[in-house]
């Protein structure tokens, strides 16, 4: 099956070996950076692109 566009807690939970209410804060805060460019986000999910360009440096590749 084909990843999804969007992360929930759960996968931000087991990714990064944390409990669920930093995985909240964590979300929230990454979604409040999205809100900030203008990007519209989805309350309790995260953008896996975005996720993965600011844990990991990741990009896109174009």
């Amino acid at each position: 099956m084909e990843a999804s566009m969007f992360m929930d807690v759960n996968e931000v939970v087991e990714i990064l070996g944390v409990k669920k209410p930093t995985a909240y804060k964590i979300i929230r805060q990454l979604n409040d950076e999205l809100n900030g460019k203008d990007f519209v986000t989805i309350a309790g999910r995260v953008s896996r692109q975005y996720f993965m360009e600011r844990f990991y440096g990741l990009q896109k590749a174009n």
